[in-house]
């Protein structure tokens, strides 16, 4: 009598990428841009939200040292820009 092995014991585990503290808070970031509406709105409007969510952001990641939640912002002020329109070419 023969045994057939499984396809599940053949494979091995798989590690799991467990996101570093600085995903986290990026991510999230960008979770509240998208929800609070901070996309479009006017720049000052944006400066004070950013102002804001940032000092929170700081408390929440303490871990994450001061130029990188500077990288933080300035990955989040690009994100909340509108997008840009690309110039149409006319054939000719």
């Amino acid at each position: 009598m023969s045994r057939v092995k499984s396809n599940n014991a053949n494979r091995g585990r798989r590690e799991v990428a467990v996101p570093t503290p600085f995903e986290e808070a990026r991510d999230e970031l960008f979770q509240h841009i998208m929800s609070c509406g901070v996309i479009g709105s006017e720049p000052e409007h944006q400066t004070e939200w950013f102002d804001a969510t940032m000092a929170y952001m700081t408390d929440r990641f303490p871990e994450i040292p001061a130029e990188k939640m500077q990288e933080l912002r300035t990955l989040g002020e690009r994100f909340a820009q509108p997008p840009k329109r690309q110039a149409q070419t006319s054939a000719a």
